[in-house]
Parts: C-alpha cells; structure tokens; sequence
C-alpha cells in the first residue's frame, strides 16, 4: 500500500483530492495538511511514502516546504497545480529546484471531458514516485558545473563544425536535467538546440520562462515555420508533433501522437536522423515509457552522437533505459556530463 499525504489549502481541492486517490485499491492517504508547517510536521509523524503538493498557501508555501522536507526527510514530492497563468506556473518549477519529483496539473472535475485523463495521470504518477529513492538536499549546495570536465578515458569523438543541431527528448524528471544542461552551455553555443519535454498542456510557457532565467542561451516555445539559429533553444509546444526540415526550419503539425505523446520524442528524432543524419548529436533523459529509444538507435546508426542519461541521475530510468538496453548511446552521462560532452562535441567556427 502507497501512503500518500495531501498538502493543499482549500478544503475544497483537499477533499477531491483525497476522494480521488483513495479510490485506487493500491493507495491510502494517511493525512493532510493545510500549509507547509503542519506538511513538515505530518511528515515527522507519518512519514509518507509520496506527498501531493501544493504551492500558494499560507505560513509556507509549497516551495520552501518541499525544500525543508528534502532537508530533513527526503521523500517523493508531486507539484499538484491548478494555475494556467506562465508567470504561476514559472514559479512552480522552483520546487524542483528544491527537490519535487514531478508537476501535474490538477485533475478535471467530473463532468470535463478530460476528467478521466487527468485523474489516471495523477495517479500513475503517485505510484510511479512511490518507487523512486530520493536523496537529502542540502540549501545553497554547489552545484557540479563545467569545471569538472569529461572523463578523457571516454575519448570523445573529436570537435567538429559536421554537428549541426542537437535533439533533446525528455520525461518525468527531465525539467530540472534540462535546467541543469542548458545552464552549463554558453550563450555562444554553435548550433541549435531542439526539445521535447513530455508536460502537463498549460505548463510549457511557465517552464520557459524559468529555463530563460537559468540559461544565457535564447529561449522559446518553437512555432511553425520558425529558421533555427545557433545559441537558440526551441521547446516543443503542447498539442503539436515537432520537427525540422533541410532548410533548418521548424515545422509543427497536428499528426497523431506517438508513443502516446504528443509532442513526441520519437517524432523529432526520426525527423533530425532524417534531415541531418551523422551532423546531429541526439540526448536522451529520464523519463518513463520508452518515445524516443528506437529513434536514438537510427541515429546512432547513421553515425550521429547519442546520449542516454546515466540511471544513477535519472528519476525513472524508463526512456534511457531502453536505449542503452537496444545499444542506442554513444555515451550513458550525468547531466553535468552531458553539458561538458554537447560543449566538447560541438566546434565554435
């Protein structure tokens, strides 16, 4: 049996909350809390297996709780968030900065067509973070940056001005990787970085907003028709499969989704191996499921870099997993490694 503790203000929300996830055989919420400091005090007590999170409540709110709970008693914490707005949703991200797992919006009330989706998605994820071992986060600890550099054993394919565009694929967990990897890069990174990041629909503006505040590099939710360019991010809208044509233009569409993603990362790895074969470096991160694993393997075998995320730093090892058990990765890195690879791999003119 999952126990779960819900922390959300409104007595409202609270109790949907807990209606929703006590209907599954496999969970049971052993309590709630009203605010960040009785959450601190539930977890003390109980000691959940998972914690359902929300942000804006009163005495403390949902970022510093999280940060004082992996602090003190590090455990899975889920954003559970009902704001659309990019500049709330922006804000949100800074709880996984201090230690959240993952961040869903706030499933459909009965009656809304995508009731059913959201509530499976949420739980799905309560399950899934139950099995993932979370670590102590200690406050203003330094970050590994650039100045750890590659491992020279790993003898890197040498640097060459061939690599024209990297393809990044990513899931549950990949937000802060991708925070990580693009902070590491600088601002006069030589080609064009794409990606694909598996989120909640409302929440991409919100997570480029706070990518935009970590990173020197030009940040943007890509749209159609857009001309790629060198020192530029473009993250794939919600509701649309993205990919890339010989002229280096973007182009989005309304096909089907795969893998049961829409955007998917399997889609535009397909597209790049197409497009720019052995001149592409492809990076796949944690994530559940496996869009994107066959992909990487074309890639691969068209003679263009790839990267799976190493397991040790990886939330749920599903996505990277399976391409390193098809032998899709070049390399298996950590996200700071990955950063030191991409700057490695990729000659300035």
């Amino acid at each position: 049996m999952i126990r779960v503790l819900v922390v959300e203000d409104s007595p409202v929300i609270r109790e949907f909350l807990v209606r929703l996830l006590s209907a599954d055989p496999q969970i049971s919420v052993i309590g709630t809390a009203n605010n960040g400091e009785e959450a601190l005090q539930a977890v003390t007590n109980w000691r959940p297996d998972v914690i359902t999170m929300d942000i804006h409540m009163p005495r403390m709110n949902g970022i510093e709780a999280t940060r004082q709970i992996m602090e003190t008693y590090p455990t899975p914490i889920v954003i559970v968030s009902g704001s659309q707005d990019p500049k709330e949703v922006e804000t949100t991200f800074h709880a996984m900065e201090a230690g959240a797992l993952a961040i869903l919006e706030r499933p459909m009330g009965q009656g809304h067509p995508h009731h059913l989706a959201t509530v499976r998605e949420l739980v799905q994820t309560v399950k899934l973070m139950s099995e993932v071992k979370v670590v102590r986060r200690w406050r203003h600890t330094p970050r590994l940056t650039l100045a750890c550099p590659i491992a020279p054993e790993m003898n890197l394919r040498k640097a060459t001005e061939n690599i024209r565009l990297v393809a990044v694929g990513g899931s549950t967990g990949g937000p802060p990787v991708i925070q990580t990897i693009l902070s590491d890069l600088s601002k006069d990174f030589p080609v064009p970085i794409l990606i694909v990041q598996h989120m909640a629909a409302g929440f991409i503006p919100g997570f480029v907003e706070w990518l935009a505040q970590q990173s020197d590099l030009s940040i943007h939710i890509a749209t159609h028709g857009e001309q790629t360019l060198p020192g530029h991010v473009y993250i794939a809208p919600n509701g649309f499969q993205m990919k890339v044509d010989r002229g280096g233009r973007i182009l989005l569409s309304k096909d089907e989704p795969e893998n049961g993603h829409y955007p998917s990362v399997s889609y535009l790895f397909r597209s790049v191996v197409s497009v720019y074969g052995r001149n592409s470096v492809g990076v796949l991160l944690t994530g559940m499921g496996k869009d994107g694993a066959e992909e990487l393997k074309l890639m691969k075998n068209e003679g263009a870099v790839t990267i799976a995320q190493d397991r040790e730093s990886s939330v749920v090892y599903g996505m990277p997993g399976e391409a390193v058990r098809l032998g899709a990765a070049t390399y298996v890195l950590s996200p700071e490694r990955i950063a030191a690879a991409l700057t490695s791999l990729v000659k300035r003119p």
